[in-house]
C-alpha cells in the first residue's frame, strides 16, 4: 500500500511539473521586452527665497530634509565649490529665513577666515541624502504612513 501511495505522489509531481502553462511574471511582460521609461516629471520651478516654497513635511525620523525647489539652474557640486551652502550655512540668506544645515555638518574644528565653521567634507555631497522632489503620482498603489514623533 505504501509503494501505491509514493508511486502516486511521484506520477502527480511528474505531471505537474511536465504541464504547458506559461510562465506569469511580476512585471507584466517576457524578460526580454524593453523596460517603458516613465514620463519625466517637472521639478518645482520656485526660486529659493522668492515666494518661500513650502518645507516637505518628513514621513519618518531621521529623514533628512527634502529639497522644496529645483537645482537644475546651480552649477554641480564640486570639491572645492558647493552652492547650497552659499544660502544654507546660516538661517538667513539676504533677509530671507531657510533651514540651517544642521550641526552634524560642520567640521569640529576647522574654521573659515570670516570665523564660520567650515563644512564637514565626509557631508560635502548635499543630494547625496537630499533629493529635489517632483509632483508625481505614486508609480505603484502605496500604503505607507510615517511616523515623525519622536
Amino acid at each position: 500500500m505504501k509503494h501505491i501511495i509514493v508511486m502516486a505522489t511521484l506520477l502527480i509531481t511528474i505531471v505537474g511539473c511536465a504541464s504547458n502553462s506559461p510562465v506569469a511574471f511580476l512585471r507584466g511582460s517576457d524578460i526580454t521586452a524593453s523596460d517603458q521609461a516613465p514620463d519625466q516629471k517637472e521639478y518645482s520651478e520656485s526660486i529659493p527665497g522668492v515666494g518661500s516654497p513650502e518645507l516637505i513635511q518628513r514621513t519618518f525620523v531621521g529623514q533628512p530634509p527634502l529639497i522644496p525647489h529645483a537645482v537644475a539652474k546651480y552649477e554641480h557640486i564640486t570639491i572645492d565649490e558647493n552652492v547650497c551652502v552659499n544660502c544654507h550655512i546660516t538661517d538667513e540668506f539676504k533677509g530671507v529665513k531657510m533651514p540651517k544645515m544642521g550641526a552634524s555638518h560642520f567640521s569640529a574644528v576647522a574654521k573659515q577666515a570670516d570665523g564660520m565653521p567650515d563644512v564637514n567634507m565626509v557631508r560635502w555631497q548635499c543630494n547625496s541624502c537630499h533629493v529635489v522632489q517632483a509632483d508625481a503620482k505614486p508609480l505603484i498603489e502605496n500604503t505607507f504612513i510615517g511616523h515623525t514623533a519622536k
